[in-house]
């Protein structure tokens, strides 16, 4: 008897994508299971041409061959072990569905990777934009010495569990649904250990404080992430270990804050620096330098110094250092101080072009006003 076209069979198109075709025979699969259909030997071989025919299309070079020249360019291998099912457990077909659903079969009994750690170091502005070598303490589980992570006696092995020959899963069968579950001797490891090592009690890790060197790059911020490869906690069974992930935080300056590249600061200076203009000496974190005021300076100004920033992690050039004079008024005057500033007022008040935007602002008050009548 001719076969049936295996797109036909799993009733989708013959570009239907991998997601449809295994969405088709899932559906199909279900529908037409043995445990399903009792005793209908029609259902039981339409289950046998859904499971060939999906075999066949889940294979990109089977399926390229049978697009190209059909049952023939699969050949024998189509039908292999469909003979009364080739003594295949219907359960085993089954659970092959479902497995991404309930577990599945990937990883079973394999020892697992170490946990990822993650710390945080507290660092100055200064070591965030220079850069410094930090040493750091870290509680952690390391490999045992003793047996070298296997768990077992020295010149002892783990054991295969007997229980899942050491897949670490079992199966168990629910109707016409097989589940696999953590194996309840071994606990998912596929291996026991009867000679446990005395150093670490079978475990094969130990806790201990670590003491690393970390290398803190220039320019790194509040945020950022330093990644050590393979300095989390060890693995069980000699696995591979995790990472340690170190977050950075930068502190608050007293007289800097950072955004990004740039650095801004607060510049007070006298009333009589910001009329006359002069030349001050602040303070940045690559040494001091000189920052002229021109005359006439009014508070909130910002000045750039260029190049006197952060540098950034990704390279480049450094940011700025920007500062923002605040003119201050003075306090604590003497008589004479305030005699003097009393003469120094009346001058001013005698031209309006000393204070334009004091005579602007009361322009707009008297319009005000006046339009308020």
């Amino acid at each position: 008897m001719a076969k049936r076209d295996y797109y036909e069979t799993l009733g989708v198109s013959r570009n239907a994508s991998e997601e449809e075709i295994k969405k088709n025979y899932r559906r199909l699969a279900m529908k037409y299971h043995p445990d399903r259909t009792q005793n209908d030997k029609s259902a039981e071989e339409k289950f046998k041409q859904i499971k060939e025919a999906y075999e066949i299309l889940s294979d990109g070079r089977r399926r390229a061959a049978y697009d190209q020249f059909g049952h023939a360019g699969v050949g024998a291998e189509g039908a292999a072990g469909f003979g009364g099912m080739g003594g295949m457990n219907f359960g085993d077909i089954f659970g092959d569905i479902f497995g991404d659903i309930f577990g599945g079969r990937g990883g079973a009994g394999a020892s697992q990777r170490g946990s990822d750690l993650y710390f945080t170091l507290e660092i100055s502005l200064e070591d965030a934009v220079f850069g410094k070598t930090a040493e750091i303490t870290i509680p952690t589980l390391i490999s045992c010495e003793e047996c070298g992570g296997s768990g077992a006696r020295k010149g002892a092995a783990p054991i295969t569990c007997s229980e899942c020959r050491g897949q670490g899963q079992i199966r168990i069968q629910h109707g016409f649904f097989t589940v696999q579950q953590t194996c309840p001797v071994c606990h998912g490891k596929g291996r026991l250990i009867q000679d446990p090592c005395s150093q670490c009690q079978g475990r094969g890790r130990r806790k201990q404080n670590k003491k690393l060197s970390v290398k803190i790059p220039q320019g790194v911020d509040t945020g950022d992430r330093i990644r050590l490869s393979s300095e989390g906690e060890a693995g069980e069974m000699g696995a591979a270990a995790g990472d340690l992930y170190i977050q950075i935080q930068v502190k608050p300056h007293t007289l800097f804050e950072r955004d990004g590249k740039n650095l801004y600061s607060e510049v007070p200076i006298s009333f009589v620096t910001a009329a006359l203009g002069g030349e001050l000496e602040i303070p940045a974190l690559k040494g001091r330098v000189k920052l002229s005021i021109p005359s006439e300076t009014q508070t909130g100004k910002v000045f750039r110094i260029k190049g006197m920033g952060a540098p950034s992690v990704r390279g480049g050039d450094a940011g700025d250092l920007m500062c923002k004079v605040q003119v201050e008024t003075p306090v604590n005057l003497t008589a004479r101080q305030k005699e003097l500033l009393d003469q120094f007022e009346k001058t001013m008040s005698a031209d309006n072009k000393h204070n334009p935007k004091s005579s602007s602002w009361f322009n707009k008050v008297k319009k005000f006003f006046e339009d308020m009548k």
